[in-house]
């Protein structure tokens, strides 16, 4: 939008464990008062060490039914067309690979059948920006995370901003009100909807991107708003990673092969400073 100017905060890779510092000694210096700092909800996953290998997961019958049966065939031929599923997402559930058995039995374990029925991206978990069978779970305690981020910054650099951290998971919205499939979102969305909202989100025409945490309290329509300036951005970045799809064409490699040295070789955008003009 012409109302905003937008600043990307560029880091290396963040690590597992490693923390947010980084990024804040980024945008420290370049944020103003009154500035919107959004930030992609996986590298603070990954700074938390919220990381799972799928490898270590034995399939259990369910999750073999969910990935080979269920999303693959049912959705990827029969319900995933009836419901204008977009074409790329039924080519990905057309091509499910034999991994995606355990990352069902991973979706059960940590967040139940409610999000293992969704075909895919289920429960926000991220099978992108991580090596090998390593995947994402959300960030825990995200707004607690917004609020140390953003007094980090005023007690560092004496800025004072909002600090927004958003999923690029849906958020539906119908007759009048927001919802999500996601397990976390700020308030003003109902979430935690699982498949359920999924399935009611085949009946909205507005798809927004999930924000799940917000460091202080504004309206929805302006999180929103600064949610979707955020995303427009991203999506036009010819680096930007979204999906493990986006990944292996970045590298040219299947996930499996790619490496925290693959993956520490190019740029990496984990926020944006959204200024009003």
């Amino acid at each position: 939008m012409d109302k905003y100017r937008v600043i990307p905060v560029k880091t290396g890779y963040i690590k597992p464990n490693e923390g947010l510092d980084e990024l804040i000694d980024k945008a420290g210096p370049i944020v103003d008062d009154g500035d919107y700092l959004v930030i992609s909800e996986t590298p603070v996953a990954i700074s938390q060490g919220r990381i799972v290998d799928e490898s270590e997961y034995e399939p259990s019958f369910l999750a073999f039914l969910l990935a080979d049966v269920w999303s693959k065939y049912i959705w990827g031929y029969l319900l995933g067309p009836l419901f204008g599923v977009k074409k790329r997402t039924i080519r990905n559930l057309r091509r499910l690979p034999k991994e995606a058995r355990a990352h069902k039995e991973v979706v059960l374990r940590y967040y139940g059948i409610k999000h293992a029925l969704k075909p895919g991206s289920e429960a926000g978990i991220d099978l992108s920006n991580l090596p090998g069978t390593l995947v994402a779970l959300l960030p825990e305690n995200p707004k607690s995370v917004s609020e140390d981020i953003a007094r980090s910054i005023k007690d560092g650099y004496g800025k004072d901003v909002t600090v927004i951290i958003v999923d690029t998971d849906a958020t539906y919205k119908l007759m009048g009100y927001y919802f999500t499939p996601l397990p976390c979102a700020v308030d003003g969305i109902k979430s935690d909807t699982g498949f359920w909202g999924y399935l009611l989100g085949r009946f909205s025409d507005t798809i927004l991107p999930t924000p799940i945490a917000v460091s202080r309290r504004i309206n929805i329509d302006i999180i929103f708003e600064i949610a979707k300036v955020a995303e427009d951005y991203h999506k036009n970045r010819e680096e930007h990673i979204e999906t493990v799809y986006d990944m292996e064409k970045i590298f040219k490699e299947e996930k499996d092969k790619i490496t925290i040295r693959s993956l520490e070789s190019i740029e990496h955008v984990p926020a944006l400073i959204i200024r009003e003009i």
